[in-house]
């Protein structure tokens, strides 16, 4: 697959050279009998002039910003050149052509007086369309090698972000577990069980870039049921999911950041924690609501804030334009506001 441009720019190059070699041929002054013999060994000499500047003079000089070489080479190239094919060619073609015209719409003297500078005149016209040809096919590949480097830039900008949350979560879970084992509770086993589901979820599924938001619902779900484990009210935490989680996919990992902090920050005075989640989708919108109350212990901004800076640079990548975020504290609560403009499945489309 990586040959297919070169091919199309082969298709090119033979199909407009087809089409200069028929012109004689097709154009009204001459019939295919009377085609001077020489037309032909004239055009054959053409791809000379276009090539040369095409892949010599523009790339290895003019490219380069060697502007007064490149000038220099190409006019004393094309004054050689030019004598060399009136030896090698006698009888230009271009005069048995004006000759042509000359018979059938008379005397032109304009044509008379150019016919000693036609044969230049119309070796520079090929010269510079080679050159044309090479300035716009490197804009083309330098603006397509531009877009490639941002487009791998980004990808690996953010799976670094998500190498950082992955140790993040898995840091806060482990705490969760050593919480429930050293209380010595009975559900640490169900909250192993638990983690293994969340960690498979992230091992096998988190590698595509985007995943069902079905999938994503029960990551959190899975989370939120482990961190209920740990917790002695876990009655304050609320869960709620409204509208149709099928047909929908959605980039893994955004929402749970926000969770995690909810959970880590959301405890008051008494160690009780009170987290509200609410997710909605509506059609392919979905609406994303987490508040917590400000807890009793205070945030540490050098590593608190990791996860969520992560999750604002994925969401500036990831949906640039297509998203809203909103965090704000209001009446002793934290509160995050977001909305994300979600895509269908592609079988779902068809």
């Amino acid at each position: 697959m990586k040959n297919v441009p070169h091919l199309k720019e082969l298709f090119i190059h033979i199909s407009v050279w087809l089409c200069f070699s028929l012109i004689p041929i097709t154009t009204s002054f001459f019939e295919l009998d009377r085609v001077p013999s020489n037309v032909y060994s004239k055009i054959l000499l053409m791809p000379i002039l276009f090539y040369s500047n095409y892949f010599i003079f523009v790339p290895k000089l003019l490219l380069r910003r060697k502007v007064l070489l490149y000038i220099v080479t190409s006019v004393l190239f094309l004054v050689v050149f030019n004598y060399l094919t009136i030896k090698i060619v006698p009888n230009a073609s271009l005069d048995t052509l004006q000759e042509e015209i000359l018979k059938r719409r008379g005397d032109i003297p304009f044509l008379r007086g150019m016919r000693y500078m036609m044969p230049l005149i119309f070796s520079l016209s090929i010269f510079l369309l080679g050159g044309i040809f090479s300035l716009v096919i490197d804009f083309y590949k330098r603006d397509r090698l531009s877009k490639q480097l941002e487009s791998n830039k980004k990808e690996i900008e953010l799976q670094f972000l998500r190498t950082q949350l992955n140790p993040h979560f898995l840091f806060n879970s482990l705490n969760s577990i050593y919480s429930l084992v050293r209380s010595k509770s009975d559900d640490a086993e169900e909250a192993v069980i638990t983690l293994s589901e969340l960690m498979r979820y992230m091992l096998y599924e988190v590698g595509e870039a985007k995943v069902p938001l079905e999938k994503e619902i029960n990551y959190i779900k899975h989370y939120i049921a482990l961190q209920r484990l740990r917790l002695k009210n876990s009655e304050d935490v609320k869960l709620n999911i409204h509208g149709e989680t099928k047909h929908l996919k959605i980039h893994p990992l955004l929402l749970i950041s926000f969770i995690e902090n909810a959970f880590k920050y959301g405890t008051d005075y008494r160690g009780n924690t009170h987290v509200n989640i609410l997710i909605e989708i509506n059609e392919n919108l979905l609406s994303f609501k987490a508040e917590n109350i400000i807890g009793f212990y205070k945030k540490d901004e050098t590593n608190s804030g990791v996860g969520l800076k992560n999750i604002e640079n994925q969401l500036n990548h990831l949906y640039n334009g297509s998203h809203k975020l909103i965090t704000k504290t209001e009446n002793g609560y934290y509160k995050v506001d977001l909305s994300l403009k979600l895509e269908q499945n592609e079988m779902h489309n068809n």
